[in-house]
């Protein structure tokens, strides 16, 4: 996350990271059924990863992992449990995907882990899990037995996930900053101040957590943070539009700001309408910027892209080169309010056959297969690489294969790593299958059964809109 300071006082500490060579041997401890309940207590903070060996997201997290417990080792431990030989010990954790991440205290599970998935985040994340609470600094609360200090303590504790705190008692320190009474103070980093937005936020709300937790949300990021991999996920549970571009704050802190304080300038009178701005480094978010955008190194250039995504998953490029006084900006804005940009949706192409007893659907089909209004669809989201749809894959056609000459109902699937996944489908993991009856496509159901042919068939005996046909019987009502 950006590394606000919160004194008062709320600190949010800067923690700058140099990269390890990779080491021969791992600094994961491998955890099993036979030993997990006795080595798990040694350890006051433990990380552990449960995961699957074919799992497709467990690759690419393992790497990430390693990195980050190579340079954990000696402050906090991280730990793995293969669930496909550890049945025991992961369901006793009601593990149900993978990879699932969750933190013990002393052998206890405290918490799920839900920080972000790079070398840097877990290291941020989980040094903010190891130590106090709250940081005493060496000498604005008026002393160590204020109430509200309590609260404030009380806050940090259940924030601790998310933020670095501190406290001092000293509220002479404060001074300058206009504090005559116990405060909490917001410092934006300096790198970030502007003539747009205040660097030092005051909390006039009540000493709460609750006033607390809310005075952080409203004010942590600011008018246009700089979006990284460790505070995404924050950010992107909002409407964001990022300029992604050369942005180097180590080393060219000057150019960095260049064009954020255009896209500052413009993000100014926008401000009220419910869209937040950030800028991030291109070169940090390509592989997304490819994939999720359709933009790539072959659209090079030094003028920053901009993107716009929602809460709710629609994805919106600004194709007009970004120009310096800004005017482009703020037109591609004045579009998007007025509800005039067209939505980018990333598709597979369009298969040139599609007359299987199971129909594959992508992105630029969805609305012609399964929002048909005529027409019943159960529809599988699935991922290549994973081991439940690859067992599922027989099961499902063969229902597909009895039901083919149904003329009300389509047996259908879509790649959802190659497809946007419409909204309205919550797909968290895979295989994950929904139900869109005819005349009701605003009402998608989960389909939450076993996952044999006879228990899809009953569920569609009970759903359909119509009596089934049944390999060219018509079932009676």
């Amino acid at each position: 996350m950006d590394n606000f300071l919160l004194r008062g006082f709320l600190c949010v500490l800067v923690v700058c990271m140099l990269s390890l060579s990779a080491r021969g041997r791992s600094d994961v401890l491998e955890l099993r059924d036979a030993d997990f309940d006795y080595l798990a207590p040694e350890h006051e903070t433990l990380l552990v990863k449960f995961y699957a060996p074919w799992c497709g997201h467990c690759k690419k997290l393992a790497p990430e992992f390693e990195s980050a417990a190579t340079r954990l080792k000696g402050t906090v431990t991280l730990a793995k449990v293969d669930c496909t030989s550890n049945t025991e010990t992961c369901k006793h954790y009601g593990v149900t995907g993978y990879p699932t991440l969750k933190i013990f205290r002393n052998g206890q599970e405290s918490s799920s882990y839900d920080g972000p998935r790079s070398v840097d985040g877990i290291v941020n994340y989980m040094k903010n899990q190891a130590g106090p609470d709250s940081v005493p600094l060496q000498s604005f609360f008026s002393g160590s037995d204020s109430s509200q200090l309590a609260e404030f303590l009380k806050g940090a504790s259940l924030m601790r996930q998310s933020f670095r705190f501190a406290h001092t008692t000293d509220l002479q320190l404060g001074s300058k900053y206009g504090v005559i009474y116990e405060s909490v103070l917001l410092f934006r980093p300096p790198r970030l101040s502007s003539k747009f937005e205040e660097s030092v936020v005051h909390h006039g709300g009540p000493m709460s957590i609750t006033g607390l937790r809310r005075f952080i949300r409203d004010n942590i990021f600011g008018l246009c943070p700089h979006l990284t991999k460790e505070n995404k996920d924050s950010l992107k549970k909002r409407d964001l539009l990022t300029a992604y571009y050369d942005l180097d704050y180590l080393h060219n802190p000057k150019g960095s700001n260049y064009w954020r304080n255009r896209v500052l300038k413009v993000a100014s009178k926008f401000s009220s309408q419910g869209l937040m701005f950030s800028v991030a480094n291109r070169n940090d978010f390509m592989e997304e910027l490819e994939d999720e955008f359709g933009l790539g190194a072959s659209d090079g250039t030094e003028l920053p892209f901009v993107t716009i995504r929602t809460r709710t998953g629609n994805k919106y490029t600004m194709r007009e080169e970004f120009t310096r006084d800004g005017k482009s900006l703020e037109s591609f804005l004045e579009d998007y309010f007025a509800g005039r940009l067209k939505r980018y949706v990333k598709s597979e192409p369009v298969p040139a056959k599609n007359n299987g007893p199971v129909k594959v659907v992508v992105a630029d089909t969805f609305e012609q297969i399964v929002n048909d209004p005529e027409k019943d669809v159960l529809i599988e989201f699935y991922a290549p690489w994973c081991g439940h749809c690859k067992k599922l894959e027989p099961k499902y056609t063969e229902l597909g294969e009895q039901l083919y000459s149904d003329p009300n109902i389509v047996i259908a699937k879509m790649d959802a790593t190659a497809n946007d996944v419409p909204q309205g489908y919550d797909v968290q993991g895979f295989p994950t299958i929904y139900f869109a009856a005819a005349g009701r496509k605003d009402e998608p159901k989960r389909y939450e059964g076993a996952r044999e042919v006879k228990d899809f068939i009953g569920f569609l005996k009970r759903e359909a809109s119509n009596p089934l046909v049944l390999n060219g019987v018509k079932e009676e009502l």
